[in-house]
């Protein structure tokens, strides 16, 4: 993966973290910067954590699934991606809640970047290659970081988003991030084949 799929890629993960930030936003009655960044440093940590652990988790067992590793990136890709789409459909309404607490952001950092674990698995099967002259841990690594900072700054627009314009734009950025993820998925298996 080079660095225009990772930016790609890192924007299309943050779509789920962007999405609750609009409704922490949306509820919140005073928006300050310390609250921007409390809820851009919890998604964005999280969102960088969970696709390194994927890739550790993967990298033991890669040479097993070498030979498969293009469909396993476009599978889960897909899947993921899919899931996103559907949900941007979805009718059902989000409990709007301005709390920042401990516990409450642990659950919703965790589930809003459980995906990106899967996504790491395919950092295992398509390595990723931002810098040349870098091992494939080290740009795996850079790679999770530019997950992380994409998915905080997002982040904390997004509060900022749904303090002035509320879910309008929540469905629209799940359907985007979903359509994106579906796409490198079908770009990393035409790659496999040769087509591209």
């Amino acid at each position: 993966m080079n660095l225009v799929t990772m930016l790609l890629l890192a924007v299309a993960l943050s779509m789920d973290a962007f999405a609750v930030a609009i409704c922490k936003g949306l509820a919140m009655k005073k928006i300050t910067v310390g609250k921007c960044v409390t809820v851009g440093l919890w998604f964005g940590g999280f969102q960088g954590l969970m696709p390194f652990i994927g890739y550790l988790l993967a990298n033991s067992f890669a040479g097993f699934i070498e030979s498969v590793s293009a469909w396993i990136a476009f599978i889960l890709l897909v899947l993921i991606g899919g899931n996103m789409v559907k949900e941007s459909f979805s009718k059902e309404e989000e409990e709007e809640n301005d709390s920042l607490k401990f516990k409450e952001m642990l659950i919703l950092a965790i589930a809003t970047s459980i995906d990106a674990m899967a996504v790491g698995i395919t950092f295992a099967c398509v390595p990723v290659e931002l810098m040349a002259n870098m091992t494939p841990f080290l740009n795996t690594v850079l790679g999770c970081v530019l997950i992380a900072v994409t998915t905080c700054i997002l982040s904390m627009g997004g509060v900022k988003v749904g303090s002035i314009f509320g879910t309008k734009y929540k469905n629209k950025a799940e359907l985007a991030g979903g359509v994106v993820l579906v796409l490198i998925g079908i770009k990393i298996l035409l790659e496999h084949f040769g087509v591209l």
